[in-house]
């Protein structure tokens, strides 16, 4: 075993947050997905096993794969447009567009100043943001930081990957679980989701979920991601209410990266909490990285399973390994 697997870091202790002149929130969620839908019948067949095997061990049932010549940019540029839309902003007067991914079609140019530029939200600063699932949370508390500070008025936040173009057909852990689409968001000051305390958290993991230049795809331990995924988001949600001074009863719904159906029950089981309280889109969806939260986030409201009053809290966990957590309140909360 690789003397990194043994680093467990003490868990720390409720991090201070600092006081806020202004607060940021959403205004608009939108989505986009590709439209090939790829249940698991030709991925079984694949690697020698039954159709119900695959779901029974990840949860899901199908997932959305793009096309040849469909590029991350595309399903970014379309979820971006559609959050705009839904916020009635309009892009020349976005600050910043961040994109979390980790699939640009190129290393560089990054996705970000593609994605401004084809929205018309010319004078933005744009960026892409790493952290591989965790990167959505990543983004979302550098986009509140904008607004908060002043730096910013309108950030558009985007997740986004399309990870089966890295995906293994022939490898057993990895070959059903990744599907592709993008999620989004638009950050302003005030809005309907206020933006709470962030958590982010990580440790040095290499050997066990990565994608590396020799044979770009991924690989992964699942026994050991899983194991290490289901305890940070723990830790990272129990900080957060901690500094958040809740408990997890104050929670209306916890939206958990969609890895696979495992991990989100695992999440649920270690919080005590029933299937309503806890989002669950796996099944038709895969693990789509940095798009499942926002994905989550917009299915959830089109679902009507966000509050008009209360708190959401979010969490996901990525390679690096990254994880963290953060708290969305809707409504005038105390």
């Amino acid at each position: 075993m690789p003397a990194s697997r043994l680093l467990e870091p003490a868990p720390a202790g409720p991090r201070s947050q600092p006081s806020r002149r202004r607060t940021a929130g959403i205004a608009g969620f939108g989505r986009a997905l590709p439209a090939t839908v790829v249940d698991n019948t030709p991925i079984a067949a694949r690697i020698g096993v039954e159709p119900a095997w695959i779901t029974k061990r990840t949860g899901i049932s199908r997932r959305r794969r793009s096309a040849d010549g469909e590029g991350l940019t595309e399903l970014a540029i379309e979820a971006g447009a559609r959050a705009l839309a839904a916020a009635a902003v309009d892009a020349a007067d976005v600050d910043a567009v961040l994109v979390a991914t980790s699939s640009s079609d190129d290393i560089v140019p990054q996705a970000a100043p593609l994605v401004a530029g084809a929205l018309g939200a010319e004078r933005a600063m744009s960026w892409d943001v790493g952290l591989a699932c965790t990167g959505f949370l990543a983004g979302l508390q550098q986009g509140a930081a904008l607004i908060e500070s002043g730096r910013a008025t309108t950030v558009l936040l985007i997740g986004a990957d399309i990870l089966t173009r890295y995906t293994d057909a022939d490898d057993r852990q990895t070959a059903a679980l990744f599907g592709d689409g993008a999620g989004a968001a638009v950050l302003v000051p005030g809005g309907a989701g206020s933006i709470g305390p962030v958590v982010l958290g990580g440790e040095p993991q290499r050997d066990v979920l990565y994608i590396d230049r020799t044979d770009n795809v991924v690989r992964m331990d699942g026994k050991f991601v899983y194991a290490h995924a289901v305890d940070r988001m723990e830790r990272a949600c129990r900080e957060l209410l901690a500094i958040a001074e809740l408990e997890i009863d104050d929670v209306e719904l916890v939206i958990a990266h969609q890895a696979n159906g495992r991990i989100i029950n695992a999440v649920r089981e270690r919080f005590g909490l029933d299937h309503a309280r806890v989002a669950d889109y796996v099944a038709d969806l895969g693990n789509t990285s940095a798009a499942s939260v926002p994905l989550a986030l917009s299915l959830a409201q089109d679902d009507g399973r966000l509050p008009e009053q209360g708190h959401v809290l979010l969490t996901a966990f990525g390679a690096g390994f990254s994880w963290g957590a953060a708290l969305l309140t809707f409504g005038d909360m105390p």
